[in-house]
């Protein structure tokens, strides 16, 4: 079967701003310029579902990331689609994600509720277009933009087909709408696919769960492991795509999905302990919020002063407002949402750091002078 997307090559290939291609291709090239871009690096250090893990082998942010672009990539060679726009949109589809996953989102969008909000997909528009390169934004294609804007969906869908509107993307404010490419809409089951089994892995690892405690129909269809369920799903959307023309699970396989989905809820996303570290998270980035949004008012644009602080924090709080300055000011930026930016890029562990700056002082020094007598 031959899948063909709504629109041709001129307006997936589209670019904010317009540039000479070269022998990467459009689509290699957007994939390297995320993989080169400051907020993919910090992916390794943010969270995927366990908070700050001490542990070289539990999932983080980046894994999650490469592991949605080969999923995605391995089903678009079946149906002879453009696997480097796939792997593009899995590379750059949660460079919006806020520390400590889903519970900082939360927070986030909790502050910035006057403000729109914060979902991470449209997030993620706005690092690509305008945060990224210092200000520049990364110059996505219409393509991969598309693609990240709208690889997440609220429910666990049977089928999915591109939309047939080239919409402008930075007017979008709600989530749900369908990517208008193949591709996009294969990255966005992929996300689901992806992370299912392998944040069991992690469960296990931490003692939150027992492999027979998982129903028993989920694990005799789908897999015990999380190979095995990433390989049952891939063959199932594969068959189901090339009988249907959508992209599209079997019957059997979205109930199974969701029944998972649900035990992880349950047993993992919602144990105590995710739940207990969870608000301790939770009290870090309003605190930080607090202080940047209160040393705003204070220095305002006076990027000097942030020069002077004493607090390391502030004072790359204030370069990162310098370097953004011709953004903010061409859109008028609300304080809380200057802010947001700079509490959404940080990693788990640099949000930890700056915690300890503001509210754990460092130690006075009284080193003696050369020559002084000590008791």
């Amino acid at each position: 079967m031959t899948l063909r997307n709504p629109f041709g090559a001129d307006v997936y290939q589209r670019r904010l701003r317009p540039r000479d291609e070269d022998i990467r291709g459009p689509y290699f090239r957007d994939q390297t310029a995320v993989i080169h871009s400051m907020p993919f690096r910090r992916l390794k250090h943010k969270t995927q579902v366990f908070f700050s893990p001490d542990n070289d082998h539990v999932c983080t942010r980046m894994e999650h990331t490469l592991h949605v672009g080969t999923i995605a990539s391995a089903i678009c060679r079946a149906f002879g689609l453009d696997v480097d726009l796939a792997q593009a949109i899995g590379l750059g589809h949660d460079l919006g994600h806020a520390p400590f996953g889903h519970r900082g989102e939360e927070v986030l969008k909790d502050l910035l509720r006057e403000h729109g909000g914060f979902h991470h997909e449209l997030y993620a528009l706005r690092v690509v277009d305008k945060l990224a390169n210092n200000g520049q934004g990364l110059n996505l294609t219409y393509g991969v933009r598309d693609g990240i804007v709208c690889h997440c969906g609220e429910k666990y869908e049977r089928e999915i087909a591109p939309r047939a509107e080239a919409v402008d993307l930075a007017t979008i404010t709600t989530l749900g709408i369908y990517p208008c490419s193949y591709e996009g809409c294969i990255v966005r089951v992929s996300d689901k696919v992806s992370y299912l089994g392998r944040d069991i892995e992690d469960a296990y690892r931490a003692g939150l769960v027992r492999e027979e405690l998982i129903p028993r129909r989920v694990r005799d269809s789908l897999g015990r492991k999380n190979g095995e369920i990433i390989d049952t799903l891939v063959n199932d959307i594969i068959a189901e795509t090339q009988r249907t023309g959508k992209i599209a699970f079997s019957e059997g396989n979205i109930d199974l999905m969701r029944q998972l989905y649900d035990f992880n809820m349950s047993n993992i996303y919602r144990s105590q302990p995710l739940v207990e570290y969870g608000q301790f998270c939770e009290k870090i980035l309003r605190s930080l919020f607090a202080e940047l949004g209160e040393l705003y008012a204070r220095n305002g644009a006076d990027y000097d002063r942030y020069d002077h602080d004493p607090v390391p924090l502030f004072r790359r709080f204030g370069r990162h407002l310098r370097k953004l300055a011709h953004v903010y000011g061409t859109e008028r930026t609300p304080v809380a949402v200057m802010v947001g930016d700079y509490i959404a890029g940080m990693s788990d562990d640099y949000a930890l750091k700056c915690m300890h700056e503001v509210f754990i002082p460092e130690p006075l020094e009284f080193d003696l002078p050369r020559g002084a007598a000590e008791d």
